[in-house]
Parts: structure tokens; C-alpha cells; sequence
């Protein structure tokens, strides 16, 4: 049976929300829909925020050792194009916030996935050890920024240093412990020096880094000229790696990059991801949560599964 949008989302609410329940990572989720590090995740009431919106597990904004204040405005623009271009330049209130913000997503009942962004491996192994005493259910390793120097997309293009920064962190904390990888050309090498270190999943892509020129001034519109593009533009880019990925390891992936409705979804989950994380699409709809949750459930019911787990790779099988 060939399902199309139409298919699943007409009439009303059908589906079974216990066949949504997943494992990822070690992490259990009731449902597959996370947010995506740098959404509301900075403050307590933002983790408070993000745990009415819906999701099964709230992500913090990456917390370096110290504050950051990242870069001068404009640091956002919306592009003409579709999606969002940002380049904050990794601003956050430091590793002292880490107790705050977990303890804010606890109350809220959810577990917390502390973000955690360093320059070496070492930097890289403390946060983690704060995240884990501080009650985190898991840490995401922030190997994939592309608008910080000495952060991120530098280390994590290189396959070497990924394998020694997760191994660093797997040998210090006991919770789950998620590698964020970016866009690059080594990015399948780099996914699987990230298991070869311990990684129990990947989080597959951060932003795309991109420029936009404003043609009446001939100016970069961002401070940092260069920024990193998310929504719906680098969905198919995110949906390739996490399917390259997936065929080459079959290891469990979180898919990230322009999910904004149940199909684009769905799309991560046949590719092989285990669970997905949205960000841009909750400044335009703090409904998308439910929408995408719901309409995951109907399809796999649609699709004559027991469960999502069930199609999880099914294009990769296919």
C-alpha cells in the first residue's frame, strides 16, 4: 500500500501512542520526539517551557566550562529561501548551570540530556561528570557546531580526536553517552570512531554552515558572516547521512534537521533513526510536537506495524 500524507493525517486521532514508546541509546522514551540543543534550553524556565510543548525528553543548550557570550547581534535571520540561519557563536551560561537546568527538566518528570561543548577531551570528560552528579539521564557530545572556533565541527570532522573525546567521556560517566556529529566529508568515519569510543547513539546533523548576503548592502547579514542553516532546507542532506550511517553501522541514531511535520519525521525513522529532535519548526508551531506524535502513531498503525521500532531502517531494508 503506498501511504501519502493524506492517508494518514485525515480524520480524527486513531493511532495508538504506546506504540510509540522507544529505546535510544539506553534512554527509554514514551515517544520518539525530542528537542533539538539551542532550543529554550539555556534557563530552568526554558526546560519548563520545552517540557509543556510536549516532548519525551528535553536536550539543554551545549554548556561549555566557562559562560560564553558568543557573538554581537544580528546573530538570526529567517531566510527567503525557507529556514533559519544562526550563528550565536555557542553563547551559554557555563557548566554552573548544569544542576539548575536538570533539576528543572526532573521536576517536570522528563529525563534531561545535558549538551555539553569542549575543546579537548578533557574539557569534555569534567562537564560530563557535572551533567551525571547533577542527575542528567544522558549527555550529548557537541562534536558538530560550525560557527565556534576551536569547538565543535573542528572536532568532529576529525575521526581521531571524535574517538578519543567520546572514549574520554565513556570511561568517566556511567549514563548514556550521544555523539553529535555534523556535515562533512568524513562524516560516516566519524560516526563510527564515535561507537569505536563508546558512543551508545549518534545525533545526526547539526546546522550546515552557510551565508546569506543582503544584496543592497553587499554585506554578510550576520556578524559572523558565516552561520549555521537549520529547517527544512538541510532535511534531505540530514536524512542521507542518517541512512548512509545506519547502513554502514546499524547502530541507533537520533535524526536532526528540518523535521516540521509527521511525513519528515517518519522520513529519519525509515532512514534509521530511533528518535528524532525538532527545533527550528517550534518557533513557528508549538503545536508540532503533538501534530508529529500523533501522526507518527497513525502511520505505524497505517503501515500495519506493532510498533514504530518495527520500521525503524525499513528504506535501508527495503
Amino acid at each position: 500500500m503506498a501511504v501519502t500524507r493524506r492517508a494518514v493525517s485525515d480524520g480524527g486521532f486513531c493511532g495508538r501512542l504506546d506504540a510509540l514508546r522507544v529505546v535510544v541509546g539506553g534512554l527509554r522514551l514514551e515517544h520518539p520526539v525530542m528537542n533539538a540543543s539551542g532550543v529554550l534550553g539555556s534557563s530552568p524556565a526554558g526546560i519548563a517551557k520545552l517540557a509543556s510543548l510536549g516532548f519525551s525528553a528535553v536536550v539543554t543548550k551545549t554548556l561549555t566550562p566557562e559562560p560564553r557570550e558568543g557573538f554581537s547581534p544580528p546573530i538570526i535571520v529567517q531566510l527567503p529561501t525557507g529556514g533559519i540561519l544562526n550563528a550565536v557563536g555557542l553563547a551559554n551560561p557555563g557548566r554552573g548551570a548544569i544542576p539548575a537546568l536538570v533539576s528543572a527538566g526532573r521536576e517536570a518528570g522528563l529525563p534531561v540530556i545535558v549538551s555539553i561543548g569542549g575543546r579537548d577531551a578533557g574539557e569534555f570528560a569534567g562537564l560530563a561528570e557535572v551533567a551525571e552528579d547533577a542527575g542528567a539521564a544522558a549527555v550529548e557530545l557537541n562534536l558538530s557546531c560550525p560557527n565556534a572556533r576551536g569547538y565543535g565541527m573542528e572536532l568532529g570532522s576529525d575521526p581521531r580526536v571524535v574517538r578519543e573525546v567520546v572514549r574520554a567521556v565513556d570511561s568517566t560517566v556511567g549514563i548514556p553517552v550521544m555523539a553529535k556529529l555534523g556535515l562533512s566529508d568524513r562524516v560516516v568515519e566519524s560516526a563510527g570512531a564515535a561507537l569505536e569510543g563508546g558512543a551508545d547513539a549518534l545525533v545526526l546533523i547539526n546546522t550546515v554552515r552557510a551565508t546569506y548576503i543582503d544584496v543592497y548592502t553587499l554585506r554578510p547579514v550576520l556578524t559572523a558572516t558565516h552561520g549555521g542553516l537549520s529547517g527544512p532546507p538541510i532535511h534531505p542532506i540530514a536524512v542521507r547521512v542518517v541512512y548512509d550511517v545506519f547502513r554502514e553501522y546499524g547502530c541507533d541514531i537520533v535524526g536532526v534537521g528540518g523535521v516540521h511535520d509527521w511525513a519528515s519525521a517518519a522520513e529519519f525513522i525509515a532512514a534509521g533513526a530511533k528518535a528524532v529532535q525538532i527545533g527550528t519548526a517550534v518557533a513557528y508551531d508549538e503545536g508540532v510536537v503533538r501534530k508529529v506524535v500523533e501522526g507518527l502513531a497513525r502511520w505505524v498503525e497505517v503501515m500495519g506495524a506493532s510498533s514504530v521500532s518495527d520500521l525503524v531502517g525499513a528504506a535501508v531494508r527495503a
